[in-house]
């Protein structure tokens, strides 16, 4: 329940922010950026690429993600996205050999973006969708093509919320620092004994986005 409260927190900071920003710039002079529906209804988009830290099954996990959109109005971006991600390669006794957890996810995302004039400034990315998740064995072969294998995978859905510092470097280059909740139905992966939790890709992750396009 309080993780649930944390991502309905977030997705209220982000809708407050959003409102107070429309209110401010309608304030301004016409020749700024105001509504969707204002004067400057300028349309964009950007593709992006990222780099996660977080820690899955209490290790140390990257996470490699793409996502790219529509921006309407400056302030606010539709589109797609995905990521990958898997963590240290380790021995499980019960198993007896080196196991890692790897996986993906994507879905469509909405992001508001408050105050997107100043080189300094705030967005909040939210993804919704669907991934999957496995078990993978390191299987100890020579031939290198068959060095990993999958013992027992199983799908979820996710929906992650963020806040990311952006900093415009160019007119068509932003570089972001982020943090993200990930919040997974349950992972159910009864094959084997790897006594994995139903909740294990639940967690906070941490890192960079660089976003190259029109703002």
């Amino acid at each position: 329940m309080k993780k649930l409260m944390m991502i309905f927190g977030i997705l209220a900071m982000a809708f407050t922010a959003f409102t107070q920003q429309d209110e401010e710039y309608n304030t301004r002079d016409s020749d700024e950026i105001q509504t969707l529906m204002g004067k400057n209804n300028a349309l964009g988009g950007y593709g992006a690429i990222s780099m996660q830290y977080t820690e899955i099954q209490d290790r140390d996990a990257f996470v490699f993600g793409a996502r790219g959109g529509i921006t309407m109005g400056h302030t606010v971006t539709l589109g797609i996205g995905g990521a990958g991600f898997f963590n240290d390669m380790h021995y499980d006794e019960t198993a007896g050999y080196d196991i890692s957890l790897a996986g993906g996810y994507g879905g469509f995302f909405f992001e508001p973006v408050v105050f997107p004039k100043y080189p300094v400034h705030v967005s909040f990315p939210i993804l919704i969708g669907a991934g999957g998740v496995a078990v993978v064995r390191d299987n100890d072969d020579d031939t290198w093509d068959d060095d990993f294998e999958s013992e027992a995978s199983d799908a979820f859905m996710v929906i992650e919320p963020g806040v990311e510092v952006e900093l415009n470097i160019t007119r068509f280059f932003k570089f972001c620092v982020g943090a993200y909740y990930r919040y997974t139905s349950d992972v159910d992966i009864d094959e084997g004994d790897y006594n994995i939790p139903n909740d294990i890709l639940h967690g906070f992750s941490g890192g960079v986005t660089f976003k190259f396009g029109k703002f």
